[in-house]
């Protein structure tokens, strides 16, 4: 049995909202999101996410906007956390609109969810085309996977679309 937490607090499991299925194992919080790992992408001889930015076993709260929507800023800046800049077609800078208080883990602790769509980028999801991971369940919309090559690695938990637990001795 697994008991429901409102805020997640000290050891916690992801689970899905709509039918409880758990999405992550026990993870222990971080008190703010790191900043995404340095590695020199461009020198790599194949193309793969970078190393990840929460550590395995870990979990942290983002604070700013992070995904869809994309609208236009009067003062240029980061798209999004950890990401670099980004313009429209017309040459004018973009800031991300998207929900605050995403669950950010590393994607290697994710389990059950299925890719259903990923803005276009060279070898791996981009954030910017909205969440991109359903409930391999139920179908339910949950996060949004960074894992091209040139974007930091995270997988960002759609704080409205998961509930923390508290995992139960067996």
């Amino acid at each position: 049995m697994e008991q429901r937490t409102d805020r997640p607090q000290g050891v916690v499991v992801f689970v899905c909202a709509t039918c409880g299925v758990r999405l992550t194992g026990p993870l222990m919080p971080l008190p703010a999101v790191p900043e995404a790992p340095y590695h020199a992408w461009s020198d790599a001889d194949e193309p793969r996410p970078l190393p990840a930015t929460v550590p395995s076993g870990h979990y942290a709260i983002e604070t700013e906007p992070y995904g869809a929507p994309l609208v236009v800023a009067e003062v240029p800046g980061p798209v999004m956390p950890r990401l670099g800049t980004y313009r429209n077609a017309a040459g004018q800078p973009l800031v991300s609109r998207g929900p605050r208080g995403n669950i950010v883990v590393d994607p290697d602790d994710a389990r059950g969810l299925e890719l259903q769509h990923a803005a276009p980028a060279c070898c791996g999801a981009a954030p910017d085309g909205g969440m991109n991971q359903v409930c391999g369940s139920c179908g339910t919309l949950v996060a949004t996977l960074s894992s091209d090559c040139a974007m930091p690695y995270e997988l960002h938990l759609s704080a409205a679309h998961v509930r923390a637990v508290r995992p139960t001795r067996r």
